[in-house]
């Protein structure tokens, strides 16, 4: 199959003008409308200076004219970095200046000042805003290899790297998704996961391969999730299909246990932390379509799925690879573990990055001899079927948010007062896992709390990296080497807080 050249939005205008492609409060765009507004506000974001290879910030929640800057960065060869709106003001510009964006786009006020402050370029993107009517030139050829975007995640250090998204990645893992999970002409694909997460970024372009529509929910507060309001938005806009991380689907179970809102929903893919038997468990007495899937932004999310049929065959099974992608479990040494073994998870096929941003040596560590070093651990069964154990070592998964010790630790032991901190995950049947830290002081410091090393962690955090629980110990387990057992740290942690522990 040879790659296609053409813009992708284009192509599917004219291919399916009058087709739904996204829907918002009540208002439907086709994609024609779609491919206009693009065209309107790739003119204006040229005539700004936006050209191919220039790469460009946005910080905006998830709204129809994101998409439509998705879609215009992509016509005029640009590459999108989009941050999270979670990020703290100190974090996005460190992101910027690791990237080195020429322009920024922001639909926050305090932060458009705060980084033009600091010398990045800004512009400020207000609700009102419509581009003056100056259509763009022909839109920049699409090649495989070409840089669409680049997210950030988390390293082992603490420190953001950011992940080279392709055009070709972007493709194929669409394609390998449609054949697994099949597409319907009327499918209505409705947007829970924020569009600086990669699975939220691949229903933008999915949707538009497949000529299917795009359901933006009302409230783009980017508030707390709220499962009444998502049960309501999900039954009142007949949509058919819906990502959703465990928690997201514990609270609509919650909710309302019968699952009234999920009767025109044909798939629920259930991805960014592990599922739980017992979560499961009720999603099928419910009768839930749900769809198991592994993945990560390394590999243009999607990696393997069970279908709805598999997951209740295999309850908590990631299924098999997709199409064009292969999946090893090694041991330490790097030789395949055989059925039932756990080891290290690696992933190879055309959806792999080609590297992360100015970063030889993590881009090293992850790809060796072709294949994806997810860190990851996992085994296949006898049927070549997946199961994910653990998300990488020391991996904090909270509510479908990644979460790294090192990065939380670092903040804590900013505070004077700190000599030393551990952050664990500790087991939560709503959220998956919570934050929590346990700290040594300098000397005797009575007068510190642990209040205030909280309200020092404000400051410094986004909301869902702040640790739930703080708690100061005298001392902590080393061994005998003199490293800090985080284990043992978690179960001392999980002692005092009174939770139970997972089985």
């Amino acid at each position: 199959m040879n790659f296609p050249s053409e813009n992708w939005l284009l192509a599917r205008a004219a291919a399916s003008p009058d087709q739904p492609a996204i829907i918002h409060q009540g208002r439907v765009w086709s994609y024609a409308e779609l491919a206009d507004q693009t065209r309107r506000w790739a003119g204006w974001l040229a005539a700004e200076g936006v050209r191919p290879n220039l790469s460009v910030g946005v910080w905006a929640r998830n709204h129809p004219r994101y998409a439509v800057l998705i879609h215009a960065l992509a016509w005029l060869g640009a590459t999108l970095v989009p941050f999270n709106t979670r990020l703290t003001t100190s974090e996005v510009l460190a992101q910027a200046q690791q990237i080195g964006c020429g322009l920024i786009l922001s639909e926050n006020d305090d932060l458009t000042s705060s980084l033009a402050a600091a010398g990045m370029r800004v512009l400020p993107l207000r609700a009102d805003f419509e581009p003056a009517p100056v259509s763009a030139a022909d839109p920049v050829p699409c090649n495989p290899a070409a840089t669409q975007g680049l997210m950030f995640t988390s390293g082992t250090t603490g420190r953001a790297r950011a992940v080279t998204l392709t055009f070709g990645a972007h493709f194929w893992s669409a394609l390998a998704s449609a054949y697994r999970l099949g597409v319907q002409p009327s499918d209505r694909w409705f947007l829970t996961l924020p569009l600086y997460h990669v699975g939220g970024m691949a229903i933008i372009f999915r949707s538009t391969l497949y000529g299917v529509s795009v359901v933006f929910p009302a409230d783009n507060s980017g508030g707390t999730f709220a499962p009444s309001v998502l049960a309501d938005a999900l039954t009142r806009s007949q949509a058919t299909l819906v990502s959703l991380v465990p928690t997201m689907l514990h609270r609509l179970l919650d909710f309302d246990s019968t699952a009234s809102w999920a009767r025109s929903l044909r798939l629920i893919l259930l991805g960014g932390a592990a599922a739980d038997p017992n979560l499961l468990g009720r999603a099928f007495d419910a009768n839930l379509p749900v769809a198991v899937t592994y993945g990560l932004t390394e590999a243009a999310s999607q990696v393997a799925t069970a279908t709805p049929e598999q997951t209740r065959r295999k309850p908590g099974c990631a299924g098999k690879p997709l199409l064009f992608t292969r999946v090893r479990v090694v041991a330490e040494s790097g030789t395949d573990r055989p059925p039932g073994e756990i080891g290290e998870v690696l992933v190879s096929g055309m959806t792999v990055m080609p590297g992360y941003h100015a970063d030889a040596e993590s881009t090293q560590r992850a790809l060796r001899d072709g294949w994806l070093h997810t860190g990851d651990l996992g085994y296949l069964d006898d049927d070549g079927d997946l199961w994910i154990v653990q998300r990488r070592t020391d991996l904090i998964l909270t509510g479908g948010e990644n979460v790294y010790p090192a990065e939380v630790e670092a903040a804590l032991k900013e505070h004077p007062a700190v000599a030393d901190a551990c952050v664990v995950g500790l087991p939560d049947p709503e959220w998956g896992q919570r934050v929590a830290a346990a700290v040594l002081l300098r000397g005797d410091n009575p007068s510190i709390t642990e209040a205030d090393l909280m309200s020092f962690c404000r400051t410094r955090l986004a909301g869902y990296k702040m640790p739930r629980i703080i708690r100061i110990l005298p001392e902590f387990p080393l061994s005998a080497s003199g490293k800090i057992q985080r284990r043992l740290v978690g179960d001392i942690l999980l002692e005092k807080t009174g939770f139970q522990k997972c089985v």
